[in-house]
């Protein structure tokens, strides 16, 4: 991602610990806009406020500017069958195969240790700005579908939720390849009866030079709002509810 380039951050935290409470564990990942959310503005009061009884942990793996394909082990295939050039795509990648998916599996083995046997597992993913901007949206569906099972198997979590961060509207309606990511995210978590999407539209305003934009990243309130967002879809998940259709959970 241009000007805005986050670390790797892997963390780790959990709170309201308690032995004889249930656990809800979390995994938030993604590129720029998952590891620029502070879980502990926005994530943690919510999930405090909705699981008084229970206790939530969490893990985040992030890293800004990163395309899926650093996720997804069967990339290659996947783009293959839609078209694009895999070797050609990977000629701009400093590193090779799937940088950021073992350490969501060690850190997570890490916290089972803790919370062995947990309540419920969610997958918070923010990520797909780097796939829109790089003409990757044929394979962007499929990848991140195959993410999903992927984690579900090697977490041994079938029932695993997820929640989708929808990319915002900084892509405008013209940018075919931006539209089709965001569609690909709503599609795909409408698909899944353990799946919700979240909007973002309204994180991204930004005033420069005293006019409006939608910029690229989100604002300190909007990111607090990403976290509580991720939160209630997750709880309505849990409990057998409809999620926000309009990705919007009040």
């Amino acid at each position: 991602m241009q000007h805005f380039v986050f670390g790797l951050l892997i963390l780790m935290s959990s709170f309201a610990v308690a032995a004889d409470k249930p656990a809800h564990l979390f995994i938030l990942s993604g590129q720029s806009n998952m590891a620029g959310m502070n879980p502990k503005s926005g994530f943690e009061p919510e999930a405090a406020k909705l699981f008084p009884d229970a206790d939530v942990a969490y893990i985040k793996v992030a890293f800004g500017g990163q395309p899926i394909r650093l996720w997804v082990a069967e990339w290659d295939e996947i783009a293959t069958k839609h078209g694009l050039d895999p070797a050609k795509v990977r000629e701009k990648d400093k590193a090779k195969g799937t940088l950021y998916y073992q350490p969501i599996l060690d850190q997570f083995a890490a916290l089972l240790k803790k919370h062995p046997n947990p309540a419920s597992v969610t997958f918070c993913w923010m990520q797909g700005e780097r796939d829109a901007r790089e003409g990757l949206h044929p394979a962007y569906a499929d990848a991140l579908q195959q993410l999903i099972a992927n984690l579900r198997r090697d977490l041994k979590q079938p029932n695993m939720n997820f929640v989708i961060g929808r990319l915002s509207d900084h892509g405008k309606p013209t940018d075919a390849n931006w539209q089709a990511v965001r569609k690909a995210q709503v599609d795909l978590s409408k698909a899944d009866s353990r799946g919700a999407w979240v909007d973002c539209d309204d994180l991204n305003n930004k005033e420069k030079n005293g006019t409006m934009t939608d910029d690229l990243h989100y604002t300190k309130e909007g990111y607090e709002l990403l976290g509580r967002r991720y939160v209630r879809q997750a709880k309505a998940l849990m409990s057998g509810q409809k999620p926000a259709d309009n990705g919007r959970p009040e």
